[in-house]
């Protein structure tokens, strides 16, 4: 499962709720700002230690998988790339 953009998405919708808020609120433009930065970079922290847990825990399922024998399929450049080794050999 392709995880990169977590935390991108996760950063950009908590910084569009806090746009929202802080419009209907009526903050004055520098504490839009200020808190639309704060709220930007802890999402984004947060998003990134969410996707590394989440990898985390698929590494540990498939070398669980792997021990137990089961095949695991590969992704299509990784399948390219063992036959380009196995062509070589």
């Amino acid at each position: 499962m392709n995880r990169k953009n977590l935390p991108l998405l996760l950063m950009l919708l908590a910084g569009a709720v806090t746009c929202i808020v802080t419009y209907i609120q009526k903050y004055t433009m520098s504490e839009k700002l200020v808190s639309l930065f704060a709220v930007l970079l802890i999402f984004y922290i947060l998003g990134s230690v969410l996707k590394g847990t989440l990898d985390y825990f698929e590494r540990q399922n498939e070398e669980k998988l792997r021990e137990e024998g089961e095949v695991i399929e590969k992704d299509p450049e990784e399948a390219q790339d063992a036959r380009m080794d196995e062509e070589t050999i």
